[in-house]
């Protein structure tokens, strides 16, 4: 019993030192909005393009609260060749803004209360799968890397893919 309770105790140590080492000072001061968070890391550059380029900004920097499953540079670069320079075209916009907010649920979500739930219904309108096993946590085929990034209006969780709605 003292085993499994102290098991319990380092991974979740682990999950804390590891969210803390990956998010450094990025809104954990909860002073800079969803964007700012975003822009003062240099992991989302692509993600903050393709903010800027789908015109979601003053979306994002709104009143909120809002949870963004915020998808790293790294999840990116997992997308077939050409996907993300594709999306930036201005011809594609509709279909950038569709990705961008599958990625985004109202409300403050935090990792707490993300393990609760099978499912969550995005901005785009459809629902994004979540799924618990152990200490991982997915969202549709994406894991959770970091959890409870603080911003002014809301919460990040950094996602190792980029997730996509149903056509």
């Amino acid at each position: 019993m003292r085993l499994v309770a102290l098991k319990s105790i380092v991974l979740s140590a682990i999950v804390v030192l590891s969210t803390a080492v990956f998010a450094g000072d990025y809104g954990k001061k909860a002073k800079k909005d969803i964007v700012d968070v975003a822009a003062s890391n240099p992991d989302f550059s692509t993600l903050v393009a393709a903010v800027k380029a789908a015109g979601l900004v003053d979306a994002l920097k709104g009143d909120g609260p809002i949870t963004v499953f915020a998808p790293s540079n790294a999840a990116f670069e997992k997308l077939p060749a050409g996907t993300v320079e594709n999306l930036l075209k201005p011809e594609n916009k509709d279909q950038l803004v569709a990705v961008l907010t599958y990625h985004v649920v109202p409300g403050k979500v935090k990792a707490s209360d993300v393990v609760n739930v099978d499912s969550a219904t995005s901005l785009q309108g459809q629902d994004i799968t979540v799924t618990v096993e152990g200490q991982t946590v997915m969202v549709d085929e994406a894991q959770v890397v970091a959890t409870d990034i603080e911003a002014s209006n809301g919460i990040i969780h950094v996602i190792d893919t980029v997730i996509l709605p149903a056509s």
